[in-house]
C-alpha cells in the first residue's frame, strides 16, 4: 500500500482505539440454542470518503467526512449477524500486514471468529475507496484486488470439517468460486444449508447456485441468468431450473424486494397461475406508504412447471433524507438479517421485515459497519425480544 494510505489508516487506527473498546463492551450475548453462521468470501479495507458532489474530471474538490473499515460482502454480512447475536464465523484469506490484521481484529470486536482465516506471509490486502455523494445518496465503488487469493488448496480436510462443525447456513457469494464450491459441496454432504449472494453472472457460480437452498439476488440477475421477460417470470424460471432452491429473492433497494417461496404442499385441482399476474395483483394490495417495511403475500398457488409457490412483496423503511447517509453495505445487512431470522426459525414474514429494519439501519451511517444494529437496538428489539 502507499505511504500516504498507510499514514491515513495508522491515524484512523489512533482516533478509534477506544471505539472499537467501546463496540466489545456493546457485544451482546449469542442467541439460545448457539445456531452457528459461517461465511466464506473476500474481507478489504474500505476508504470512504462522503462530498457535497460527485467529482467532474480534473477537479479537486474537498470531503465532508472521511472513514477507514473493513468491508467485503462477507465480512459485513456476518458483523450484522454477529451483532444481532448469532455465532459468526467466517472463513477467509488475509496478507500478513497491517491492514490484514486489523481487519481481523475488528470482525474479532464485533463477535466474529476468525480463527479459521487463512493469512498469506506475503501477499497484500484487498482494499476499496468509496465514494459518497451528499447530491444523489449514491456511492461509487473502486476495489483493488489483493493477492494471494483463497484457494482450494488452501482448505484441508481437517480444516473443512472442523469449519462447517455445527454450522446451520452457509453463506457464499461467488467471488473466490472454486473455494466456495468446495466448501458448498462439502456442506451439502453434511446437510449443512447454504445460501447464496447473486450479484452479476461470474465463471462458476452456476455450479454454486445448484447447490443453494436460498438465494439473494441483484434487481437485474434473474432476467441476466434465465434470459426471462420478466422479473417475477426470472424468479419462477430460477425454481425450475433449480429444485434445491426453497426460496429466491430479488432485492430492489428503496423498493423492498420481492420473494418467490417453493411450497411443498400440493394444490389440489387448481388451475395454473400466471405468475406475472400474480405479482401484479399483489401490488395492487400491497401498501407502499407505510413508513416501516411491510410484508405481503399471496396464497400458495400452483405455477408453470409444477411450481406450487408463494410469492411475497415486501417495502422498504422510508428513511428521512435527513437521516440518509450512505447505502453502502445495505444489501448485506439486510442478508445478515435474513441469516438470523433462517438460524432462529422466525416465519418468513418476520424475517423479511425484519431484514429489512437491519439494512434501513445500516444507511443511517456513514460505511457498510458503522451503524449495523447490536440486539438492544430499538429498532430491532422488538423483534428478538430483547
Amino acid at each position: 500500500m502507499e505511504t500516504s494510505h498507510l499514514y491515513l489508516l495508522l491515524s484512523y487506527l489512533v482516533l478509534t482505539q477506544g471505539r472499537n473498546s467501546d463496540m466489545t463492551s456493546r457485544s451482546n450475548k449469542v442467541v439460545p440454542g448457539h445456531p452457528i453462521v459461517l461465511g466464506c468470501g473476500q474481507l478489504c479495507l474500505d476508504y470512504l470518503v462522503t462530498v457535497p458532489s460527485f467529482p467532474v474530471p480534473d477537479q479537486k474538490i474537498r470531503c465532508t467526512s472521511f472513514k477507514v473499515q473493513g468491508g467485503g460482502n462477507t465480512g459485513n454480512t456476518l458483523t450484522c449477524a454477529a451483532r444481532l447475536g448469532l455465532a459468526s464465523r467466517i472463513l477467509a484469506k488475509v496478507a500478513d500486514d497491517s491492514q490484514g490484521r486489523w481487519m481481523l481484529e475488528e470482525l474479532e470486536s464485533s463477535g466474529v471468529d476468525t480463527s479459521f482465516c487463512v493469512t498469506a506471509k506475503d501477499g497484500v490486502s484487498h482494499f476499496n475507496y468509496v465514494i459518497v455523494d451528499n447530491q444523489t445518496n449514491t456511492r461509487t465503488c473502486v476495489f483493488t484486488p489483493g493477492y494471494p487469493p483463497l484457494l482450494p488448496d488452501d482448505l484441508t480436510e481437517s480444516l473443512l470439517s472442523d469449519v462447517l462443525d455445527r454450522v446451520r447456513v452457509i453463506h457464499v457469494t461467488g467471488r473466490s468460486r472454486e473455494t466456495e464450491l468446495l466448501l458448498a459441496q462439502k456442506a451439502h454432504s453434511k446437510n449443512v444449508s447454504i445460501l447464496i449472494n447473486a450479484e452479476k453472472r461470474r465463471e462458476g457460480l452456476d455450479k454454486l447456485l445448484d447447490l443453494a437452498d436460498y438465494a439473494v439476488c441483484s434487481t437485474h440477475f434473474p432476467q441476466d441468468w434465465t434470459g426471462s421477460p420478466s422479473s417475477p417470470s426470472a424468479l419462477l424460471s430460477m425454481l425450475i431450473r433449480l429444485p434445491k432452491l426453497k426460496f429466491v429473492i430479488m432485492t430492489l433497494g428503496e423498493d423492498g424486494c420481492v420473494m418467490l417461496e417453493r411450497c411443498p404442499n400440493e394444490v389440489p385441482e387448481s388451475e395454473e397461475t400466471d405468475i406475472d399476474e400474480l405479482h401484479e395483483s399483489l401490488k395492487q394490495s400491497t401498501d407502499f406508504t407505510s413508513v416501516l417495511p411491510v410484508c405481503n403475500s399471496s396464497m400458495v398457488t400452483r405455477l408453470k412447471g409444477n411450481v406450487t409457490g408463494r410469492l411475497y412483496i415486501v417495502t422498504a423503511e422510508k428513511i428521512p433524507s435527513s437521516e440518509l447517509m450512505d447505502t453502502t453495505g445495505a444489501g448485506d445487512a439486510f442478508t445478515g438479517g435474513l441469516l438470523y431470522g433462517l438460524c432462529t426459525d422466525m416465519t418468513l414474514e418476520e424475517t423479511l421485515t425484519f431484514a429489512s429494519r437491519v439494512a434501513a439501519c445500516c444507511c443511517r451511517g456513514l460505511g457498510a459497519r458503522t451503524t449495523l444494529p447490536f440486539r438492544t437496538d430499538p429498532n430491532v428489539a422488538a423483534f428478538l425480544g430483547a
